[in-house]
């Protein structure tokens, strides 16, 4: 769960701005991405709703948590693509309207996967859980950094998102 987790975080954090500079997009452009982290710092705002109420789809069938983690995934995957489908030249607004989607989604995602763990280990394993989730982010950072950009060299953008999503798809199953 914190590769999942990771992929997102990272590419919204850093590789987004690889892409739009060697897209040739202005600085000063490039510079309000930044914005794209707030959810991270407000998802204590929404964490309520996810803790108290049942997902409207899946919950009979996985339960609350799995079935929040399963809807944002849903989201998340095509809206990864369709990042990826846009040019930073000409769709600059509906390329931050996605990042701010799919850090929403994320941020959403942290808020889930925390709750599952915290829910399913004694507290004796919480730390070790803890450290797992943390090894996850920074395996989903490298293959949301590194691995997209190595990626890059090889596929198109929109391959390297779609990849991004493939990876995304087979950790979820």
């Amino acid at each position: 769960m914190g590769i999942v987790s990771g992929i997102p975080l990272y590419l919204i954090l850093s590789t987004i701005f690889i892409w739009l500079t060697r897209e040739g997009v202005d600085i000063s452009t490039i510079g309000l991405f930044a914005l794209t982290s707030i959810p991270w710092s407000i998802k204590f705002l929404w964490s309520p709703f996810l803790d108290n109420y049942k997902s409207p789809l899946f919950f009979n069938i996985l339960g609350h948590r799995k079935s929040w983690l399963l809807i944002i995934q849903i989201f998340m995957i095509p809206s990864l693509i369709f990042l990826g489908t846009f040019d930073p030249n000409k769709d600059i607004t509906i390329i931050a309207i996605f990042a701010l989607i799919i850090a929403f989604l994320s941020a959403s995602q942290d808020i889930v996967i925390d709750a599952y763990r915290i829910e399913i280990l004694d507290d004796k394993s919480q730390g070790a859980g803890v450290a797992m989730t943390q090894l996850g982010y920074r395996l989903g950072g490298i293959i949301s950094g590194a691995g997209t950009l190595y990626l890059r060299e090889i596929f198109s953008w929109v391959q390297v998102f779609s990849c991004l999503s493939v990876i995304i798809s087979v950790i979820v199953i």
